[in-house]
């Protein structure tokens, strides 16, 4: 069985963008799920507190490496790359996977 992908990616959106950016997101997300992926959790941020600080960041999962590829190549989300460069200046990404958790004592 293969092991499930999880991703980390901290969105950082420019200055008055937010409505693109939840444009953005929610197509994205509707693409995501044709491949067994999705956002599993969103955090936000307070805007403007810090310029370091993402605006959000996400929780996504994919049921492997080879969905999150194929959800990179559709032709729907590069359909997108002008409205995602409108609405977000910068991600970072980190791809793992789930570790168990710690022993208690």
């Amino acid at each position: 069985m293969k092991e499930k992908l999880i991703i980390v990616a901290s969105l950082f959106i420019h200055s008055g963008r937010q409505a693109e950016f939840e444009q953005f997101e929610s197509a994205a997300e509707s693409i995501m799920l044709r491949y067994g992926g999705g956002i599993e959790r969103r955090i936000g941020f307070p805007s403007g507190a810090n310029p370091d600080q993402p605006h959000e960041v996400h929780i996504l999962t994919f049921p492997d490496q080879e969905a999150f590829a194929r959800y990179r190549a559709d032709a729907d989300l590069l359909a997108l790359a002008d409205l995602r460069a409108r609405a977000i200046r910068h991600t970072t990404v980190w791809v793992g996977s789930e570790l168990s958790g710690f022993i208690k004592s």
